[in-house]
């Protein structure tokens, strides 16, 4: 059994933000030498996701306006309680806990094996700053 870890950092210059990383990730799995295995992604921060869907702008802004809607950019602390501890993303952690925290993904024959129309994207709710993706490959 083999492994390797990578961390990729991404600044989103929005507060929300949806960013193809499916090269990178595709990088290190073949930077690994693995051929069969899986492949862990991880937000490693509480306002950012990591979700696998199509690469599709139209699809891209309807989640916007979705979790917009969903959980509305307020800062003040009437909306959010946890804005009352001096933050103002208490919408980014709603988004993200919709959008999910981290993805897995097969790995045979040393590639990503997807479905149809697959990418695993970045997606930021509190964006402007250097986060980080933790990405983990494990197999022979």
């Amino acid at each position: 059994m083999r492994s390797l870890t990578r961390y990729l950092t991404f600044t989103v210059p929005e507060r929300m933000g949806f960013v193809n990383i499916t090269r990178h990730v595709e990088e290190a799995v073949r930077e690994s030498g693995i051929q069969e295995g899986l492949c862990l992604v991880n937000a490693m921060h509480i306002t950012a996701s990591v979700f696998i869907n199509d690469d599709e702008p139209g699809l891209h802004e309807d989640y916007r306006r979705w979790l917009e809607g969903l959980a509305p950019y307020d800062p003040s602390p009437q909306r959010y309680r946890h804005n009352r501890t001096g933050e103002d993303n208490g919408d980014a952690h709603h988004k993200r806990q919709i959008m999910g925290r981290e993805v897995v993904v097969a790995i045979t024959g040393g590639h990503l094996d997807f479905g149809p129309w697959e990418q695993v994207f970045y997606g930021e709710f509190d964006g402007r700053r250097p986060k980080r993706v933790l990405v983990k490959i494990i197999g022979e």
